[in-house]
């Protein structure tokens, strides 16, 4: 191996061990509120409910990815399960975007589409950007279940949300997404 190959293989093995590290504290931390969290996700499903999912970035993709697994499938094969994210119609987001302010490009949606027994599901780095604090706040207004799952110390998002778990363990934001991500 190169010295470029070495430092490669030393630094990528250094940060796999930190994640792992950051994973299990994270774990640890988190497990009340992740037992709360799959309880009201069951309690929504099994009462005809459907999961809605928001985020902007790389928070959208992580969205995206849960809504696909409840319908697709996820470790089994197991029937369909109601879930819709917010972050994948283009034409309705750059309308919204365009006619209303980026602000609303979530909470337009939860108006439309978003019903009492539904749950909404955030998926924020800060808990503070101010189109998925107004989702939360539409959601709020129509009686429905706000999830918000962020990093640092939640946010606004902490206050306007019936269950908010939110991963403090590392400095580093990417360290911090990854936690939050893959906890859902």
């Amino acid at each position: 191996m190169t010295s470029f190959e070495e430092q490669a293989v030393e630094r990528s093995g250094a940060r796999l061990r930190d994640l792992a590290a950051l994973a299990s504290r994270t774990a640890d931390a988190l497990a009340p509120a992740i037992a709360d969290a799959a309880s009201l996700v069951r309690r929504t499903l099994e009462g005809g409910g459907t999961l809605f999912f928001c985020g902007n970035g790389g928070s959208a993709a992580d969205a995206q990815h849960m809504a696909t697994e409840y319908v697709v499938r996820y470790m089994r094969n197991r029937r369909a399960l109601p879930a819709i994210a917010l972050t994948t119609d283009t034409s309705l987001l750059t309308a919204a975007g365009n006619d209303l302010g980026f602000d609303e490009i979530f909470a337009r949606q939860v108006e439309a589409l978003v019903r009492p027994g539904d749950l909404l599901i955030i998926h924020s780095t800060s808990g503070n950007s101010p189109n998925v604090v107004r989702a939360a706040d539409a959601a709020r207004a129509k009686q429905v279940a706000v999830l918000s799952l962020s990093s640092r110390d939640g946010g606004a998002l902490r206050e306007r949300s019936d269950i908010a778990w939110w991963s403090r363990p590392s400095a580093r934001t990417a360290r911090r997404r990854s936690t939050c991500a893959s906890s859902t």
